[in-house]
């Protein structure tokens, strides 16, 4: 039986290599980021965001909500891969990394196709549509996950998909003595969408994991 592999930095430097390299819009926004206090631990990885593209692309989402913006690497990410005619909703409290992610749209020529919401996210949640929305990526304040999670299975369409960042939280998950208002709302996030009858799962051990949710079909 394999078992899984152990992502050494030569490994991951050799994933990137064969890779569809980042092009240099996305480069310097990551580079600019991790010069950011914590931007390094905030930012997905290059990897991710193809992931995120790939899942934007393959099911034809043209309405996504993402829930957590930051500097906007994955919100490019994702805008890149929408149809023609498709919207992508980006929440954030924090003006001045939103300010930087505005100017990184703009300058990769997909700003048009981002509506970004300054402000609580769950007003913006609450403006929301049931089943208006073909796909969510929850990566903000960990303490709300489990609210979050379930206000989007609300929101996104039967069918539909939730891609939840960092439940794996470092490994933190599994430390007896983690019990911090964040690690603690991740596991409890895991339970939630694990017994969630109204969901097929699945969690990839990459990044720092990402959980897919998919919505079924009615």
């Amino acid at each position: 039986m394999a078992t899984q592999i152990t992502a050494t930095e030569e490994l991951l430097s050799y994933v990137e290599e064969i890779s569809h390299p980042e092009d240099a819009v996305l480069t310097e926004l990551r580079t600019l980021t991790a010069e950011l206090p914590g931007g390094s631990a905030m930012q997905i990885p290059p990897g991710e965001g193809r992931l995120l593209a790939m899942l934007v692309g393959l099911t034809g989402a043209a309405t996504v909500l993402e829930i957590g913006t930051y500097t906007g690497y994955s919100t490019l990410c994702m805008a890149r891969a929408l149809p023609p005619g498709g919207r992508l909703i980006t929440c954030d409290i924090n003006k001045k990394t939103t300010a930087i992610a505005a100017e990184f749209w703009a300058r990769a020529g997909v700003a048009d196709r981002i509506d970004p919401r300054l402000g609580d996210a769950d007003d913006t949640l609450a403006a929301l549509s049931a089943d208006s929305v073909d796909l969510v990526f929850i990566d903000a304040d960990k303490a709300s996950y489990p609210a979050y999670y379930r206000k989007s299975v609300s929101l996104v369409r039967p069918g539909g998909l939730i891609v939840i960042d960092n439940t794996l939280f470092f490994s933190r998950v599994l430390d007896p003595t983690a019990d911090d208002p964040d690690t603690t709302a991740i596991r409890e996030v895991n339970k939630l969408v694990q017994s969630d009858d109204r969901v097929e799962t699945c969690v990839l051990p990459v990044a720092d994991g990402i959980t897919l949710a998919r919505k079924k079909q009615i």
